[in-house]
C-alpha cells in the first residue's frame, strides 16, 4: 500500500495515477500550509492575512487596490473586502478613497504592519527550508517545474478575485448595490 492510501485509510484502488497525483498534491498542500498556520498563529494573524500584508509591504508606499490584491494572492479569497477590513481592525493596513474616482478604495499597510512583518521575519524566511531543504536542488526544480505546468492546465477555468461581498439572507433596498472597493457596481 502506498503511503496516501495509508494516510487517507483507503482500501480501494485510486480511480487513475492522476487521481493518485492530485490527491497526493492536495495532500501535500494543505500540509504545508498548516505547518506554515502554525509558525505564523504567535502573531494572531492567519496565513491569508500575512499574504495580503506581504503584498502590501511589496507595494509600499503606493498601495492597491483590491482587486489588485486579490489578482496576487496565492489563495483565492471569497470576499477581500472582509478580509481588509479584519486587517484594518487591527490596525495593520488603512485605506483611502481615490481623488479621481471615489469609488475606487486605495489600500496601504500601516507602520504596525510593517512592524509586525520586521518582527516574523527571520521565522518565516526560515520556514520554506525547514519544510522542503530535504529535497536537492534538482528535485526542487523539478518540483517548481511540474507544478506549473500542472497549474497551467487548470488556470484556464480560473475565475478572477472579486472585491464583491457574498450577498446577505436579507438585504434591505439601501444595502443592495453598494460599489465595491474598486468602484465596481
Amino acid at each position: 500500500m502506498n503511503d496516501l492510501k495509508r494516510e487517507i485509510a483507503q482500501q480501494a484502488p485510486f480511480h487513475s495515477v492522476e487521481e493518485q497525483a492530485l490527491l497526493n498534491l492536495i495532500r501535500t498542500a494543505d500540509t504545508l500550509n498548516r505547518a506554515l498556520q502554525q509558525r505564523i498563529r504567535p502573531w494572531g494573524i492567519t496565513a491569508t492575512q500575512y499574504n495580503v500584508l506581504r503584498i502590501l509591504r511589496g507595494a509600499h508606499p503606493r498601495g492597491l487596490t483590491c482587486s489588485a490584491i486579490g489578482s496576487r494572492m496565492l489563495t483565492e479569497v471569497p470576499d477581500i473586502t472582509r478580509l481588509l477590513a479584519r486587517l484594518k481592525a487591527l490596525k495593520l493596513i488603512h485605506q483611502h478613497r481615490d481623488r479621481h474616482d471615489r469609488r475606487m478604495i486605495w489600500t496601504q499597510i500601516s507602520a504596525s504592519g510593517l512592524k509586525l512583518l520586521a518582527q516574523m521575519d527571520a521565522t518565516i524566511e526560515v520556514a520554506p527550508v525547514e519544510m522542503l531543504g530535504h529535497l536537492a536542488g534538482d528535485e526542487l526544480a523539478e518540483l517548481i517545474r511540474l507544478l506549473e505546468k500542472a497549474r497551467g492546465q487548470a488556470q484556464s477555468a480560473d475565475a478572477p478575485a472579486t472585491c464583491e461581498r457574498k450577498p446577505e439572507r436579507v438585504q434591505s433596498n439601501a444595502t443592495a448595490r453598494q460599489p465595491t472597493c474598486d468602484g465596481k457596481d
